[in-house]
C-alpha cells in the first residue's frame, strides 16, 4: 500500500475515532446532569416532606385565601427572626428551590412536579408576596410570577 493512502486513511480512523470521543463525552455530560438533577430533585423533597419545621408552614399556608393564622405567621416574622424562624425556613427552602430552577441544576417540569401546589399556596396569600418582595427572597419572587394562582 502506498504511503499517502495509507495516512489518508489513518487520517480517516483518527477523525472518526475524535468523533466518537465526542459524542461519547456528550452522552456522558446528559447522563451525569440528569442524574444530578434527579439527586437534588429526591434530596428537596425528602427534606421538604420530612422536616417537622416545614411540615407545619405547610400545613398553614394549605388554607384558604386571607386566613388569620397565614397573617399571624407574617406578622410573626416581621416581629422578630425566631419568632417566624419555621416560615423564614419555609421561605429560604422555595428560594433555595429557585435558584436551583433558575441556575439550570432543576429543570421547570421538576420544580412543578413536585411543588407547583406549594408555589401555588405561597402566591395566594397577600402577606407572603409581600413578605417575599419586601425581604429580599428574589429568586422565589421571580419562580412565584411564572404562577397564575392555579396548579399547573
Amino acid at each position: 500500500m502506498d504511503p499517502a493512502c495509507l495516512l489518508k486513511w489513518v487520517q480517516i480512523l483518527y477523525y472518526l475515532a475524535a468523533a466518537f470521543a465526542a459524542a461519547w463525552a456528550v452522552w456522558v455530560y446528559h447522563t451525569n446532569s440528569r442524574r444530578e438533577r434527579s439527586k437534588w430533585a429526591e434530596s428537596l423533597y425528602s427534606r421538604f416532606f420530612e422536616e417537622d419545621n416545614l411540615k407545619e408552614i405547610r400545613d398553614i399556608l394549605d388554607s384558604e385565601k386571607d386566613d388569620p393564622k397565614v397573617e399571624e405567621q407574617c406578622a410573626k416574622a416581621e416581629r422578630s427572626a425566631s419568632e417566624g424562624a419555621n416560615f423564614t425556613d419555609y421561605l429560604n427552602f422555595f428560594e433555595l428551590v429557585a435558584y436551583l430552577k433558575e441556575s439550570g441544576q432543576l429543570k421547570t417540569k421538576d420544580v412543578d412536579a413536585l411543588f407547583s401546589y406549594y408555589l401555588c399556596s405561597l402566591k395566594k396569600h397577600d402577606c407572603v408576596t409581600a413578605y417575599i418582595g419586601k425581604y429580599g427572597f428574589k429568586h422565589l419572587k421571580n419562580l412565584l410570577s411564572e404562577y397564575d394562582g392555579k396548579q399547573r
